[in-house]
């Protein structure tokens, strides 16, 4: 991978292990349903860190806070850089700006448009000229663009989507797409990756390679991604932390093999009974 997929803020900013997001007392409820009940949570950079948990402890509505899609009645979440930033009251595209690249359970890409396309609108991010400048389209409009295009080529080649960025989405297998959506993530160049189950109704194979790209992108660019995840198996193999959630709170945080361990998180999985009988 070359220096222009290389050279982002999160790599020179941050030393490896220093705090990249903190987020302090979350709460967010819903009516009277209370989806985060006072959630404490640190991810430090560049690590693979792992969110897991029962169907509605709180996982995507965590996702969703630190993005800017739900506003939390209380709490704070703290983004890093050369100094912190609030991300409470700001909007999704501000915080997009600040170096947070989001990926949704369910793909949202644009069907009707090709694979270079879509990741293209990946760069808006990272676009500064005016408009004006970019119709007459040249000098600094024109040197924008062709780095706008490198960036892309790099995502493009680490990826392995040489043979469909010309298709259309819409054309896709459910996998590809799934890859497509990673790889636009990624083509903001972010700090921050928040994946939301990036491999969910994918076969063995496709996950080996979605599980592959994310290792790949998190050690050639120092990307902290953090991750929600089902399949137990990925998340041993690729994540250097875990936290767990159950009914909005926070139930165990360490090592994968501490808390794969850990009897309170075997009890939310699979219930007291279940867990009995797995001890015996």
């Amino acid at each position: 991978m070359s220096r222009a997929y290389q050279h982002s803020l999160n790599s020179s900013v941050l030393e490896r292990g220093a705090t990249q997001l903190r987020i302090e007392g979350l709460q967010l409820r819903f009516g009277g349903v209370n989806a985060l009940a006072g959630i404490d949570l640190t991810v430090t950079q560049g690590e693979v860190h792992a969110v897991i948990g029962p169907n509605g402890a709180g996982k995507t509505s965590l996702l969703n806070c630190v993005n800017g899609l739900y506003r939390p009645q209380k709490g704070s979440i703290q983004l890093y850089d050369d100094k912190a930033h609030e991300l409470t009251q700001l909007r999704p595209s501000r915080i997009a700006r600040l170096g947070v690249a989001r990926s949704f359970q369910n793909i949202e890409l644009f069907r009707h448009m090709t694979v270079l396309e879509n990741l293209l609108l990946g760069r808006h991010v990272r676009m500064h000229h005016r408009l004006w400048r970019s119709f007459l389209y040249f000098g600094p409009a024109l040197n924008q663009e062709i780095s706008h295009r490198e960036v892309v080529e790099e995502v493009i080649d680490l990826l392995g989507l040489q043979a469909v960025r010309k298709h259309a989405v819409a054309a896709l297998s459910y996998g590809y797409q799934k890859r497509v959506e990673l790889a636009r993530a990624l083509c903001m160049q972010p700090a921050l990756l928040l994946l939301d189950e990036p491999m969910a109704g994918m076969n063995a194979e496709e996950k080996e390679d979605i599980a592959r790209y994310i290792l790949d992108a998190n050690e050639l660019s120092g990307v902290t991604v953090v991750l929600i995840e089902h399949d137990m198996a990925v998340v041993m193999d690729i994540s250097t932390s875990v936290t767990v959630l159950d009914f909005g709170r926070v139930i165990a945080d360490g090592t994968p093999v501490d808390v794969a361990q850990n009897p309170v998180v075997i009890e939310a999985y699979l219930g007291e009974t279940n867990a009995q009988r797995q001890s015996g």
